[in-house]
């Protein structure tokens, strides 16, 4: 069993890391949608401090800020995936598109523009941009989403090791359809999940406004839920 600290120098451990905490909350929260409190991630992590707390072993070689940090993450992100934050609106909107870009792109034989999809769903351009930002809303690709979807339609009984597998089936076909994107929207999904940039600093690095960075997003996200429609409805 491993050597576990004792229970004063938790407590110093929290104390001295609750600021961690909030540096991480603060910068996951910046990602995110505007109507997610800060607070509550705060609090989601402050467990995943205590957790660490509890856990920490010394001896394995990492310093507890490096071990404490991917707690604390993991359990932020566990709040954000385990709560919808979408209203119904957005979400039947989002479809809509979906299946708008879909039509379009077996009818073209290419990556529609906006312009095109906003035409065939016969809407505005500043309404299918407005769309595209509220799609960043949206859990589009939450495998949670994946497994409840499929789980209805009669995959519910499957063994963890199935769902294991379908779990990594997904992640392949989604890495797969992110490098057939147009090279800015495959530059913007790695900034945005793989380097973690918020929109602020990825519009300097592309050198466009956040607006537009928004609607860039937008477009590959919705581009990647209709060519993963089979998966996610």
């Amino acid at each position: 069993m491993y050597n576990q600290i004792q229970h004063d120098e938790r407590d110093k451990l929290i104390t001295e890391h609750a600021v961690l905490v909030k540096r991480i909350a603060n910068h996951i929260g910046s990602r995110l949608p505007s109507n997610i409190q800060i607070d509550d991630l705060i609090q989601s992590g402050m467990i995943g401090l205590l957790e660490a707390s509890k856990n920490y072993d010394p001896s394995q070689g990492a310093s507890f800020e490096t071990y404490a940090s991917i707690r604390i993450r993991g359990a932020i992100l566990d709040e954000v995936r385990g709560t919808d934050w979408t209203p119904r609106s957005v979400t039947r909107k989002v479809r809509e598109v979906s299946r708008a870009v879909h039509e379009v792109e077996n009818e073209l034989g290419r990556d529609p523009t906006n312009t095109e999809v906003a035409e065939h769903m016969g809407i505005g351009l500043d309404e299918y941009h407005t769309i595209l930002k509220d799609s960043m809303t949206a859990r589009l690709f939450s495998l949670e989403q994946v497994e409840d979807e499929h789980g209805v339609s009669g995959r519910s009984n499957l063994t963890e090791p199935q769902k294991k597998l379908e779990e990594n089936s997904f992640k392949q076909a989604l890495a797969k359809e992110i490098q057939k994107l147009p090279e800015k929207e495959q530059l913007m999904m790695s900034l945005y999940y793989n380097e973690e940039l918020n929109l602020k600093e990825i519009g300097a690095v592309l050198n466009v406004s956040e607006s537009r960075v928004s609607q860039i997003h937008g477009q590959a996200l919705i581009r990647l839920r209709s060519r993963l429609h089979s998966w996610i409805g």
